[in-house]
């Protein structure tokens, strides 16, 4: 396909999307007038029901409790999928390559991603516990934490310390 060919489907989808855009857009409610029903009603109703003095909380653990849930699990089964692919095996030995000399080590870490790493690993962790611990206090709380939370073992394979993240990992389980 010719460069002008390429750019005339480009403009006509650009043209398209433009399109759908405004169209969407058109729709919107004023800025500053809500007509979300659902909205009003826990606002009316939320404190009495369920005793929250934060309706964002309420919602996020009582009104949408399964749904919170499925996003801790979709969390939980990434994190442990993680985990089994980066796992090391009893009976996994490295053969070298025949066609490789035998002195032949693999490369260095950068000393600077590796530091930078490290000295990342408390912040995460000191951050993550804030926001699991504060998320009663705007939307977020637990999904959000444990992703920060997530990231500290991570930076701490990144490194290459790996020692340091077997001690981390749970043997029992």
């Amino acid at each position: 396909m010719s460069s002008s060919a390429r750019s005339r489907v480009f403009f006509i989808g650009a043209a398209g999307l433009a399109a759908f855009l405004v169209w969407g857009l058109a729709g919107l409610p004023d800025f500053g007038n809500f007509r979300g029903e659902y909205g009003l009603l826990l606002n009316r109703v939320g404190v009495e029901d369920i005793r929250a003095t934060n309706i964002v909380a309420a919602v996020t653990f009582d009104y949408r409790g399964f749904d919170t849930m499925a996003e801790e699990f979709i969390l939980f089964a990434s994190v442990l999928g993680t985990a089994l692919l980066l796992r090391a095996q009893r009976e996994e030995e490295e053969e070298p390559a025949e066609d490789m000399a035998q002195d032949r080590r693999p490369p260095h870490d950068s000393d600077a991603v590796r530091e930078l790493c490290l000295g990342l690993v408390a912040p995460a962790v000191l951050f993550g516990l804030y926001v699991v611990a504060h998320g009663h206090l705007s939307p977020g709380g637990g999904f959000q934490g444990g992703v920060v939370l997530a990231t500290a073992p991570l930076l701490m394979y990144l490194a290459g310390e790996y020692a340091g993240l077997r001690t981390l990992s749970p043997r029992p389980l």
